[in-house]
């Protein structure tokens, strides 16, 4: 091989290495890719976000539901979980045990509506 040739295959995988660096930033960047740990972190934010709803909706389905959100309205903020996993509105169905951040997630879902 002569240094000619060999000055074209360095430029060529210099090129390949170049764009496949570039196709990496953009992808990651601005074209959506994500870890697969990034993609998990995602789901599980989704899933509270409806639990929460779930919550809420239970929460505001008991009897005297006008009467309780004046009740959870008169809590303080930093007690209004405790007082909803105390009520057991954050279980899910099926589900023995709740998820502390289902209980923030209603505590959440709430409190919007406590705006409107």
């Amino acid at each position: 091989m002569g240094p000619q040739m060999e000055l074209k295959i360095k430029y060529l995988l210099f090129g390949l290495l170049l764009g496949i660096a570039v196709t990496v930033i953009i992808g990651f960047k601005w074209g959506g890719w994500t870890t697969s740990k990034t993609t998990q972190k995602m789901i599980e934010g989704a899933v509270l976000t409806k639990e929460g709803a779930m919550c809420a909706d239970q929460y505001l389905k008991t009897p005297n539901n006008k009467v309780k959100l004046k009740e959870f309205e008169g809590i303080g903020s930093s007690q209004r979980t405790e007082y909803i996993e105390k009520g057991g509105w954050d279980k899910m169905p099926g589900q023995e045990n709740a998820d502390f951040g289902v209980s923030r997630s209603c505590v959440e879902a709430l409190e919007e509506r406590l705006k409107t």
